[in-house]
């Protein structure tokens, strides 16, 4: 199962991931301007204190014109600059070189931009220059700055913590490859932290995992083979004496000589099906012609349905069919039923027989290997039929379960995907 993904397309770690940084970097930025509010920043305690200084170079502010224009030029001289001194009332009281317009510095003080330097003094008057006095809104090149920086660790972060979760969903695919069934999955061991680590743990466990699967593989295809042989021994002695042999007892021993033929191929398919998938190539069938040829071998079977094109592995399929059909016969009453009905690029193979059925508590208990319910009127087979039938499901991207129908008994349900129609 792929990994779950917001609409956006990002995967949810790595959202988390980032979001948590940027989340911090806001905190941050926002801790420092409660801290500088709080305190009176530095750049606005330097700003009140060059306005002082300047209000005790010039003159009053209810001295003569004579006397503040005096005072402006001591305080500027050598300064190549233009100023241009107001009141608190916006009348001018000094200028030096070309005046210098207040109402632009008005539009400032009720929200605009500064157009030239700007100091106001404690007293009220105000002390417009060509160059820069002190800084200009300070509070506003703090959030500028915090804003630029939290902007470039932002974008920064953004490529480290990117190769972070992709290394993570490397991994994930690898836990999903091998979970599959696919047991040559592994996963590249890159740097030296804690993923690098966790990466070759998951790699040894794989090892081990096929290593494992490959034993039981072999152990199960040589025993069925050395099983095989004592079998067709006695059948074969069975055929010598068979004139010395009572009817009956005869037609038992041949009969659990099937049986254990059957054990052995439901084994060996088993095995192959749990174990890594093939790579048989897929055909395009319809599933109510397989149903229909696998229906006809027996008197009690009736078929409804409509058509439904898929790709699969004919040969499952039949063996899928067969074993509901034969399970059916062994431990229901005829007749059996079969419908094949198709929904939502999926179809349904629904199988059910005229008995009591399977009570709810054991619906899913019929599908493990080798479980018996008690009480059938056949207790013959493998026990491994209905556990054949959820594995060919799954293989083919479907499900097997049993369902409860509407008068209250069970029926087995097989979903498996239609084939894409053509666009």
């Amino acid at each position: 199962m792929a990994a779950p993904r917001f609409s956006w397309g990002l995967p949810r770690l790595y959202f988390r991931f980032y979001v948590a940084l940027l989340v911090s970097l806001l905190l941050f930025a926002l801790a420092v301007v409660m801290v500088w509010n709080r305190s009176g920043g530095p750049l606005e305690r330097s700003n009140a204190t060059l306005a002082m200084v300047i209000q005790n170079a010039l003159a009053p502010a209810d001295a003569p014109p004579a006397a503040q224009q005096a005072a402006l030029e001591h305080m500027a001289a050598g300064l190549d600059a233009r100023m241009t001194l107001y009141s608190r009332n916006w009348e001018p009281l000094a200028v030096i070189g070309a005046p210098i317009p207040g109402h632009r510095w008005r539009q400032h003080e009720m929200g605009g931009p500064p157009p030239e330097s700007y100091v106001r003094l404690p007293d009220g008057r105000r002390l417009l220059s060509s160059e820069p006095l002190g800084f200009t809104r300070p509070k506003a090149m703090l959030h500028n700055a915090l804003l630029l920086l939290a902007l470039a660790i932002g974008i920064a972060a953004f490529p480290l913590v990117r190769r972070l979760t992709k290394r993570l969903e490397r991994l994930q695919q690898g836990v999903e490859s091998l979970g599959a069934g696919d047991l040559t999955a592994r996963v590249p061991v890159e740097g030296k932290d804690e993923i690098a680590r966790l990466a070759q743990s998951f790699n040894r466990a794989a090892d081990q995992i096929e290593q494992l699967v490959g034993a039981h593989k072999t152990l199960l295809a040589n025993a069925s083979h050395e099983l095989r042989t004592p079998l067709a021994r006695i059948r074969l002695a069975l055929e010598l004496i068979k004139d010395g042999v009572d009817p009956k007892r005869r037609a038992g021993l041949e009969q659990d000589i099937a049986e254990l033929n059957d054990l052995l191929d439901e084994i060996l398919l088993a095995s192959r099906l749990g174990a890594t998938h093939d790579n048989a190539e897929l055909e395009e069938l319809d599933l109510l012609a397989l149903a229909a040829e696998e229906c006809a071998r027996y008197d009690d079977a009736v078929l409804n349905g409509s058509s439904a094109v898929m790709l699969g592995d004919p040969r499952l399929l039949r063996r899928l069919l067969r074993n509901l059909l034969e399970n059916a016969r062994r431990h229901g009453v005829p007749p059996a039923h079969v419908t094949i009905a198709c929904d939502e690029g999926k179809a349904t193979l629904a199988v059910w027989d005229s008995g009591p059925g399977i009570p709810e508590e054991e619906f899913e208990r019929v599908f493990e290997p080798f479980y018996r319910r008690r009480g059938t009127r056949d207790n013959s087979g493998a026990g491994l039929g209905l556990a054949l039938v959820r594995q060919i499901a799954r293989r083919h991207g479907g499900e097997a379960r049993c369902v409860p129908m509407p008068d209250g008994r069970g029926s087995f349900e097989i979903t498996l995907p239609l084939a894409a129609t053509p666009k």
